[in-house]
């Protein structure tokens, strides 16, 4: 199983295993380890506890990015709002003792969140081998006094780079790179042990740069560098035929360059980009795995549309959070995935044909 893992997973893994305590949560953690064995996909369509969770804190942000879901239509109409703290609570006590890791990242910018402090420290007090994400555009009013009582309570932060420079400020609308860049650099000199990484969405308006991001990383000491292929999943409208920018010629050549520069660099470890040419519903993890949980408490199939007005299975501020992990709805949503079946609410997902 590790050599399936990168090098950060594997750290982060580490780190989880040293703070591992052998006790009642630790036994009630493997016993839903046990009985994950044998909830077989194909058969059946229950999960047992999740090992990992996306809680979205808050949805609303700072900035408005070219390639974020919250600038088209779906995102337009989302309400925009944070979780009560202490729904916040509820929801980690039902989670916690099953729990590897925890992202609290949604549609939004975390920091934005009043009481991330509160949130942080609240999963650790009841876990502290809990893995915790962080993911932020690092450009927030304030964020250095934001930031710095919250690091020694996350595990893992990815700070979203989008290009360098000019490409950076024009699609990140109302951001600075200088800024974004000296906020990255002041995290990283805070002296916590800490894993950090920079994500970047490729789209045809950023690709020339992923050879640039690589070695801004390399310069601020960051060792892990994530490309996604942007997608269109949140723009109905859009042509599916955006994708065959991930497969032209000019595409492929500036993958290869930046895969060229970074292993000048042996130190460095770079996760995508790539076009699943023959990806099916199937290849989505997300109908079983690593639930994502609105700010308003809904249960929602993925991370790439968090929109309950589209589709959601249930509120886990009305009924406790298994009920509405193995509600009716998401059974019938597991169904499809066992037929390799996309629903419509996968229209335009890249793992898709429809």
């Amino acid at each position: 199983m590790l050599e399936k893992l990168n090098k950060r997973r594997r750290h982060l893994l580490v780190k989880l295993l040293m703070n591992t305590k052998l006790n009642r949560d630790f036994l009630l953690y493997l016993g839903n380890r046990i009985l994950a064995l044998k909830h077989n996909r194909q058969k059946s369509l229950t999960i047992v506890h999740p090992t990992n969770v996306m809680l979205e804190l808050g949805n609303a942000c700072n900035l408005h990015c070219s390639m974020c879901p919250r600038e088209h239509e779906y995102g337009k109409a989302m309400d925009v709002g944070f979780m009560p703290l202490e729904k916040a609570k509820q929801i980690i006590d039902q989670m916690y003792p099953y729990l590897d890791s925890c992202g609290l990242t949604g549609l939004g910018e975390t920091f934005l969140y009043p009481h991330l402090l509160d949130v942080v420290k609240y999963i650790k007090s009841k876990k502290k081998s809990i893995i915790i994400t962080i993911s932020t555009n690092a450009h927030i009013r304030g964020f250095r006094e934001a930031i710095k009582p919250v690091l020694p309570y996350i595990d893992n932060i990815q700070f979203s780079i989008d290009g360098i420079g000019d490409t950076y400020n024009t699609i990140r609308k109302g951001a600075s790179f200088e800024e974004v860049a000296s906020n990255i650099r002041f995290v990283l000199e805070c002296g916590i042990d800490i894993t950090s990484m920079i994500n970047c969405v490729v789209s045809p308006d950023n690709y020339t740069q992923m050879s640039n991001i690589v070695e801004f990383s390399r310069n601020m000491g960051i060792a892990y560098v994530n490309f996604n292929c942007v997608s269109i999943a949140a723009q109905p409208n859009a042509p599916r035929s955006f994708y065959d920018f991930f497969l032209s010629e000019d595409f492929l050549n500036a993958v290869e360059s930046m895969r060229q520069r970074s292993a000048e660099w042996g130190d460095m470890e770079i996760t995508g980009p790539s076009y699943p040419t023959d990806g099916t519903f199937q290849d989505c993890i997300f109908a079983w795995e690593y639930p994502y949980i609105t700010w308003d408490g809904y249960y929602v199939p993925c991370c790439g549309k968090p929109f309950p007005k589209l589709l959601h299975f249930g509120n886990v501020f009305e009924h406790d959070v298994m009920s509405v992990l193995n509600s009716k709805k998401a059974q019938e949503f597991r169904r499809l995935w066992q037929m390799n079946t996309s629903p419509s609410f996968c229209h335009n997902c890249q793992l898709t044909n429809n």
